[in-house]
Formats: structure tokens, C-alpha cells, sequence
């Protein structure tokens, strides 16, 4: 067992999260689990971290957007994304964001311990499931769509999971009135007129992936706690 590394499990949906962290306990002393992705950044901050597991769908900060994060708060933090994501420009987004390793759900644990243990060594892991297709479309893909800023970025994603003004000022700490003036700023960069544009826009440039299950998570400030949020998949495209 390695004593030493320290690993947080970054999963909203518990038995996944408990159950990884029961099978890489066996080869990890120190392995906890968060449940979204500004929870994760508040624990890494707090604490030295030597691997980061992280899916994609993240609620509050989703997977791409908590890398380029913690890419800048905590470089020697590796991470590797574990999702249920196999399409190949997701590969390519997280390794622009900062992680170094990329791993399927449906691996083999002992494919994610070595994935673990690669990025350790100051190796790069992508799993063979999606390796060859991730180096085709990091030759080909095409950025589209203006460019958004990262807070940009944050107000759309939280706009497409259904959050509103109030709730989005709490969870960035925000006035509400700045809140709203992020959307506005969005809805102008990108020509758009509702929130039902904003929402369709962000499904359709993998910003947001739909889901119909809602999660309620308690949030850093009192009158935030037990906002409702959905549970969505979601990455932000580096623009």
C-alpha cells in the first residue's frame, strides 16, 4: 500500500464515488471523495493533493473548468479524468485544461491504478479505449463559437443547469446584480435573447449535457445552503 499519495475522488454520484474509494484504498492510505467541483477546489486548497480522479459532469464547476483551476491553484496536483465520456474532443479539452491523465468508467480498476501511478511519474495516461481517436481529433478540431471568458463560462454553464440570478450570485459570490449583468454580456457576445437560447446553446456546444436528475448540495455561504440544482454533465470548451 502507498502511504504516501494523497487522492481525492471528485464524483457527484455517491456509489460511484464509495466505491472507488473502497477499491483504491487497497492500494492508497489516503483517499477521500467531494461531490462537486467547487467543493474540490476548497479541499485542495486546504490540503496537499497528489491525484486528482475527476469526472466531467460536475455540478457547480464542471470537470474542464475545476482542471484549468486547479492547474493554476495547486500545479503539482495531477489529474486524471474518469468519466463516462468516450468521445475524443473530450480527451483533447481536458489535456488543454491541464490533466495528464484520461481514463473511461468502464475501465478496470487496475487500468485506473496504473493511470495513477503513470501521471505520478510525470508520465501522460489516456487509455487505450479512445487514445488513437483523441490524437485524430486534436489534428482536426475546430474551436467555434466567440470566445467567453472563464467567469463567462461559469455564469453559462450554471444559466444551463437552471440556476437562477440569486443562485448563481451565490454560488460565485456575486451580487446579484453583477450575476445578471454576466448573462447579459453573454446573450450579447453570442447574439442570443433568452435563457431557453442560452440553455440550447450550451447543449448544443457540449457546454452542458442534460439530465433529468436533480441534486440539492449545500453551498459554502448560509443562504445558499439547500439550493436545488440539476445534475448535469457538462465541459466548457477552451475557446
Amino acid at each position: 500500500m502507498d502511504s504516501k499519495t494523497r487522492v481525492i475522488i471528485a464524483e457527484d454520484h455517491t456509489l460511484m464515488a464509495e466505491g472507488l474509494r473502497r477499491l483504491l484504498e487497497c492500494e492508497f492510505e489516503s483517499v477521500q471523495t467531494v461531490g462537486n467541483g467547487r467543493q474540490l477546489l476548497e479541499t485542495v486548497s486546504a490540503s496537499k493533493t497528489d491525484v486528482v480522479l475527476l469526472d466531467i459532469g460536475m455540478p457547480l464547476l464542471n470537470g474542464i473548468e475545476a482542471t484549468r483551476r486547479l492547474s493554476k491553484i495547486s500545479p503539482e496536483t495531477k489529474v486524471v479524468i474518469v468519466t463516462a465520456h468516450n468521445e475524443p474532443q473530450y480527451v483533447v479539452e481536458a489535456f488543454r485544461a491541464g490533466a495528464t491523465g484520461f481514463v473511461l468508467k468502464r475501465c478496470a480498476i487496475s487500468e485506473l491504478v496504473t493511470a495513477i501511478r503513470q501521471v505520478l511519474s510525470g508520465n501522460t495516461y489516456v487509455t487505450p479505449l479512445v487514445a488513437n481517436r483523441a490524437g485524430e481529433a486534436a489534428r482536426v478540431l475546430v474551436r467555434s463559437g466567440p470566445a467567453l471568458t472563464a467567469r463567462q463560462r461559469e455564469v453559462l454553464q450554471l444559466v444551463a443547469e437552471g440556476c437562477t440570478a440569486k443562485e448563481i450570485a451565490n454560488v460565485l459570490k456575486l451580487s446579484v446584480k453583477t450575476a445578471v449583468f454576466h448573462k447579459m454580456a453573454i446573450m450579447d457576445k453570442l447574439g442570443l435573447r433568452t435563457t431557453a437560447e442560452l440553455t440550447r446553446y450550451a447543449l448544443e456546444q457540449g457546454i452542458a449535457t442534460a439530465t433529468s436528475e436533480r441534486v440539492t448540495l449545500p453551498l459554502a455561504r448560509p443562504e445558499t445552503a439547500g439550493v436545488t440544482v440539476p445534475a448535469y454533465g457538462m465541459f466548457a470548451k477552451t475557446q
